[in-house]
C-alpha cells in the first residue's frame, strides 16, 4: 500500500518528502530617526544705537528787512535759517557765485540737504569749506562757515546718518550790530550843518539797502535824507551824516542812532554840540564931521 500524504511525512503522492519550513523571524518596525536639530539662522540686528543729535544750525542775523526784494547774501542767510528752505536757497544762489559770501551759502545749502537725506552734495560742501578757510569777512558769512564746519564734522562721525535739522532758538545774534565810533573832528565837537563820520560794525543787511532805507538821528532829531557812504569793507560801513538843527544847547553831549527796519544801533554821548561861530562885527568908520581932503 502506498504511503499517505496525510501523515505529514510524505510528499506528493508517490513523490519524495517535502523539506521542513522554518518561519521567518518577526522584526520590530524600524525606529524613526531622531529629528535633526535646526541651527537658528543668524538675524541681522535691528538695533542701531541712539540717533545722534543734529548739529547746531544758523543763529539769528538779525534779519535784514530786504527792502528792495532782490536776493543778496544777507537776506538769503535769513531764509536759510529755516532748514526746510535749503532747496529754495540752493536755487536762489548763483550757480557760479562771484563772492565768498555766496559761495559759503551755496555750500551750506548743499550740506543742509545732504545731512537730511534730501540730495545735496557732501563733496561740494567739503571742497568749499577748505577753499574758504579764513576768507569770510562778514558776520553772517562767518556764522554760515562755522555751521558748515559743524555739518561736515557730524558727517565724519556719522557717515551713514541722516537727521532732521531744526531752526536755532533765538539767542546771541551772528552780527553784533552797533556804532563803533563817531568822528566829529579833533575836538569831538560839531555844530548843525557840519558832517560827522559814523562807523558801523556788524552790519546785518546789504549796504546799498541800508544807505537807501536807513535813517540816522542826532540828539533825537532825524538827519535830513539818507546817509552817504565814506567807505565799506566786509561788515563795516562808515557813513557821512550832516548834523541837523538841534534843540540841544552848545556844550551838550548828544547821542547818534542808526535805524534800519526794526534794528537800531546807538552810541550815547557820541559828540558835543559846538557853539555857533561868532558873528563878524561890521566895521564902523567914525565920522569927524570934516570934509574929506581935496
Amino acid at each position: 500500500m502506498a504511503p499517505s500524504a496525510a501523515d505529514g511525512t510524505g510528499g506528493p503522492m508517490g513523490g519524495p518528502p517535502l523539506p521542513a519550513v522554518t518561519p521567518a523571524p518577526v522584526l520590530p518596525p524600524p525606529s524613526s530617526p531622531a529629528p535633526a536639530r535646526r541651527t537658528p539662522t543668524p538675524r541681522a540686528s535691528t538695533r542701531t544705537g541712539p540717533v545722534p543729535a543734529p548739529p547746531a544750525w544758523l543763529p539769528p542775523g538779525p534779519d535784514s528787512p530786504d527792502a528792495d526784494g532782490v536776493p543778496d547774501p544777507q537776506s538769503v542767510y535769513d531764509r536759510l535759517r529755516t532748514p526746510d528752505r535749503c532747496a529754495e536757497v540752493l536755487r536762489t544762489v548763483p550757480a557760479a557765485p562771484d563772492t565768498d559770501e555766496w559761495r559759503v551759502l551755496r555750500a551750506l545749502a548743499h550740506g543742509c540737504l545732504a545731512v537730511q537725506g534730501k540730495s545735496g552734495s557732501w563733496e561740494e560742501a567739503r571742497r568749499e569749506h577748505v577753499a574758504l578757510a579764513g576768507r569770510a569777512d562778514t558776520c553772517k558769512a562767518r556764522a554760515a562757515y562755522e555751521v558748515l564746519g559743524g555739518l561736515l564734522e557730524f558727517h565724519r562721525r556719522h557717515p551713514a546718518a541722516t537727521v532732521r535739522l531744526a531752526p536755532a532758538p533765538e539767542g546771541e545774534p551772528a552780527c553784533a550790530y552797533g556804532i563803533a565810533a563817531v568822528d566829529a573832528g579833533g575836538d569831538g565837537t560839531a555844530r548843525p550843518g557840519e558832517a560827522v563820520a559814523v562807523e558801523l560794525r556788524g552790519t546785518f543787511a546789504d549796504h546799498a539797502e541800508l544807505l537807501g532805507h536807513g535813517r540816522v538821528s542826532v540828539g533825537g532829531v532825524d538827519a535830513e535824507g539818507p546817509p552817504t557812504a565814506l567807505s565799506a569793507a566786509g561788515d563795516r560801513l562808515v557813513l557821512s551824516v550832516v548834523v541837523p538843527a538841534l534843540t540841544a544847547a552848545p556844550g551838550t553831549a548828544v547821542d547818534v542812532r542808526v535805524r534800519y527796519g526794526g534794528t537800531e544801533a546807538v552810541l550815547e554821548n557820541a559828540f558835543t554840540v559846538a557853539a555857533a561861530p561868532a558873528s563878524a562885527e561890521p566895521s564902523v568908520t567914525a565920522s569927524t564931521g570934516s570934509a574929506p581932503p581935496q
